[in-house]
């Protein structure tokens, strides 16, 4: 499978490895979605808190394990994003459910992801594996995360404060989604780049 850019740029080297910490506790993160929205959809926003916050703990602390102990492998390199786009998706789908936020936040999102899915399996028939995360990616990931657990510490209490963090939650939602798109676009230039230099269709 080819690299899309330079393996050194993203040190240390991913390897074919796959019974790893970092590997497990990204699936124990991915384990952890199905809890975040369902507690999240009913209102259950003080446990729902707690397990993202281990989860989102987690994020970090796989990716050091795995530089550290130089256990970077490429399905890791799978999970983790996976894991990043499930939450996204499944706690704005819970936070739809629960009548937090409008349904065409989740519309939006879920449209990229199927879009970014469509370019993933075009760039596997050209021996491709994933695009590299860009800044503009992480940072609207970074803000939708944010956005989730604001609009969940508002749902807590009804009173002027966490109003104002509901507004606040929302608009970072709203650049969220925006950068989310902003990162698809660019990763959908990349992978016509990279398809483009193979001469094929």
């Amino acid at each position: 499978m080819k690299l899309p850019t330079k393996a050194n740029q993203y040190s240390p080297e991913p390897r074919d490895i796959y019974l790893t910490v970092p590997n497990l506790i990204s699936l124990l993160r991915i384990i952890s979605i199905p809890f975040i929205a369902y507690l999240t959809s009913q209102h259950k926003m003080l446990q729902a808190l707690l397990v993202l916050a281990v989860s989102s703990a987690s994020d970090s602390l796989d990716g050091m394990i795995a530089r550290k102990f130089n256990q970077v492998s490429k399905i890791g390199q799978i999970l983790d994003p996976i894991a990043d786009r499930l939450l996204i998706l499944c706690s704005i789908l819970a936070l739809g459910l629960a009548d937090i936020i409008p349904w065409w936040m989740l519309i939006i999102v879920g449209l990229r992801d199927l879009v970014l899915l469509i370019l993933v399996l075009i760039l596997a028939q050209h021996d491709y594996g994933p695009l590299p995360v860009n800044f503009v990616g992480k940072a609207g990931t970074a803000l939708l995360m944010i956005a989730i657990a604001a609009l969940i510490f508002a749902d807590l209490w009804h009173n002027c404060f966490t109003g104002l963090i509901h507004l606040l939650g929302l608009s970072a939602g709203i650049w969220g989604v925006a950068l989310y798109w902003v990162a698809g676009y660019i990763y959908i230039r990349q992978g016509y780049e990279l398809i483009h230099k193979d001469g094929r269709p």
